[in-house]
């Protein structure tokens, strides 16, 4: 029997095990999570974004050497880059332009380089998600984490710097928006730096600007009414929702991490509980989740680390037994050796979309190491124990 095909409580245990394996197995030597080791597009490079989650699920397992080893190369990644910040900080405080091309990446080669594959870099979310996750694991753990609070530091002199201005969104697209999920792992993570207590006063002063700022800037644009078909338009914040970016009233799955575990608006919040629910009514189909209505990538598929988030915000408002479905549907697309892909291929939004991407990166990414890191999180809430 697969691992991930046995929805029982051992089941679900198992595949626990399996994906703390499966991840400890692919860290690289560096401390570095791979997004997947065998994907061509993915392979030989390591996520901010994806990492702090991945580390994030194995911390809640009672795992702490593989996330500190984590945390610890990430500080190493972007100590490195202080000089970088440094000036593009300063010509952005004179008023030069500073390009996309100039910013920090997104994602670095295992030993902490930039990448020289052709890719789109400029995402800030990846930079406030890490701090996030670091000083969760420190709390939790009471890790020590090398470089963590230079790291941290430069971090937040970049996101201080640069917070309202677009970039790319989780999905690496739009960097012409500002995306309400982005902002969401800033404010998530200037937080952060600020309760690890190891900035100046002027840094943390800039950080708690910059927390407010964002707060009043998605109030102010980045929430819509609930609207739709025998949905009559809301004249209050108990019928709004968070949008995919400022301005627009679309709504994305990478929203439900603004409620919980970032807590832009935190779970109960009228916004909050508006934001999981028209995600899930307009992109949950059948225990699975698609990014967004307009999505092409290998057909538009839903992706099992979304199952997850929503997984999670059912869990904190205390609707376990849906949160539960949602553990089993993933644990559901597990192949027969216990991997989770980053999406499955039925139900696609686009299916005539998807082979041009097959031809272009060959079969869907797997084992993604974040639905892994997802399903950890998920299961800690929900209490199932390796």
């Amino acid at each position: 029997m697969s691992v991930g095909r046995d929805l029982t409580r051992a089941g679900l245990s198992q595949l626990v095990s399996r994906s703390i394996d499966v991840i400890n197995t692919h860290q690289s030597p560096s401390g570095a999570y791979p997004a997947c080791p065998a994907f061509s597009a993915y392979s030989g490079y390591s996520w901010l974004r994806d990492g702090a989650f991945i580390a994030e699920g194995m911390s809640r397992n009672g795992q702490a050497d593989g996330p500190t080893a984590f945390h610890a190369w990430s500080a190493r990644v972007v100590g490195a880059r202080a000089g970088q910040v440094a000036s593009l900080a300063g010509r952005a405080a004179r008023g030069e332009a500073v390009s996309p091309a100039e910013m920090l990446p997104t994602r670095f080669t295992l030993d902490g380089q930039d990448g020289t594959d052709d890719w789109w870099d400029h995402q800030l979310d990846g930079y406030g998600a890490w701090m996030w996750a670091l000083a969760e694991h420190v709390a939790r753990h009471g890790a020590d984490v090398p470089g963590a609070e230079q790291a941290v530091r430069v971090a937040t002199r970049y996101l201080t710097a640069f917070w309202d201005r677009p970039c790319y969104d989780w999905w690496e697209e739009h960097v012409e928006q500002r995306h309400v999920s982005t902002l969401g792992a800033i404010h998530a993570g200037l937080r952060a730096a600020i309760s690890l207590g190891v900035l100046d006063s002027s840094s943390a002063e800039a950080a708690a600007e910059a927390v407010q700022g964002i707060g009043a800037l998605v109030e102010a644009e980045g929430i819509a009414p609930v609207e739709g078909p025998g949905i009559a338009p809301a004249k209050d914040t108990r019928q709004r929702h968070l949008t995919k970016w400022l301005g627009t009233e679309a709504v994305d799955a990478s929203l439900l991490a603004c409620v919980h575990p970032f807590g832009l608006y935190p779970p109960g919040h009228p916004v909050a509980a508006a934001t999981v629910a028209e995600v899930e009514r307009r992109l949950a189909r059948e225990g699975g989740v698609h990014r967004y209505l307009a999505d092409t990538f290998y057909g538009g598929g839903r992706w099992v680390l979304l199952s997850g988030f929503l997984g999670l915000n059912h869990a904190r408002a205390g609707r376990t037994g849906e949160a539960g479905r949602y553990l089993e549907w993933m644990a559901g697309q597990a192949n027969a050796q216990g991997e989770l892909p980053e999406q499955v291929s039925t139900l696609l939004l686009a299916p005539e979309r998807r082979e041009e991407w097959v031809e272009r990166w060959g079969p869907v990414a797997t084992p993604l190491l974040w639905s892994h890191g997802m399903y950890l999180m998920l299961a800690d809430e929900l209490g199932v124990k390796p």
